[in-house]
């Protein structure tokens, strides 16, 4: 596979000729090299739309302090220096209530 120096984009052989089909830059082929272009692509959608209501990270028991419900989804970020524990933040799966908890 051949790149444009040019642009970057995929060079694809025409006749004998290296073309680059954003800039129209050229080069002359190899003839040492063999290339085999395929238009053949299956596109499929990998991509799954959740929403912003969704559940996602690890399930711990945690009690909330707004409803009082037992499980919460939680994330661990790092929000003072690094030598301190990093921050939990959890968000309940009943209320949605998120709070913080520091070790």
């Amino acid at each position: 596979m051949e790149f444009c120096p040019e642009c970057g984009a995929m060079m694809l052989p025409n006749n004998g000729v290296l073309k680059c089909n954003k800039c129209g830059y050229s080069n002359e082929l190899d003839n040492a090299k063999e290339y085999k272009v395929s238009e053949d692509v299956k596109a499929e959608e990998t991509v799954k739309m959740l929403g912003e209501d969704v559940d996602v990270g690890p399930v711990t028991n945690e009690t909330c302090p707004e409803c009082g419900h037992d499980k919460a989804t939680y994330k661990m970020l790092q929000t003072r220096s690094a030598d301190e524990a990093p921050t939990r933040i959890f968000t309940c799966t009943k209320c949605k209530h998120t709070w913080r908890a520091y070790d």
